[in-house]
Parts: C-alpha cells; sequence; structure tokens
C-alpha cells in the first residue's frame, strides 16, 4: 500500500505551532476593501487559531492522525 498524501492545498493553508495547534489566515482580505473600515482590516491581518469544529477535518488533512 502507498503512502498517505498530505492534501495540497491544506498543506499552503494551514502552519502547525510547536504545541500542537494549528493556526490559519483570516478571510475576506482580498478585495472591495474600501467598503470595510480600518479597524476591521487590521484584525483581518492576524492569524487565528482553527476552530474546534473543524479541527478533526484539518488534522486528516495534514495528516496529523
Amino acid at each position: 500500500m502507498p503512502k498517505m498524501k498530505t492534501h495540497s492545498g491544506a498543506k499552503k493553508r494551514y502552519k502547525v505551532t510547536a504545541t500542537g495547534k494549528i493556526m490559519r489566515e483570516k478571510a475576506y482580505r482580498s478585495h472591495i476593501l474600501t467598503s470595510k473600515d480600518r479597524k476591521r482590516k487590521r484584525s483581518l491581518r492576524k492569524t487565528t487559531l482553527v476552530d474546534r469544529a473543524n479541527l478533526a477535518l484539518v488534522r486528516a488533512q495534514l495528516l496529523l492522525g
């Protein structure tokens, strides 16, 4: 049986911290930025943790078990 492959899109979108938490970028910062206020755009720059509801799916895509 061949080795399992990591999901290519997931590799590019998620980073695993030293403590094993999974970080992701926030959405809604690619276009139509004139209608969003400065505070919201500044908040969208930061990375955040993957939600607990999606954690199992992301871990499976990254083959973290």
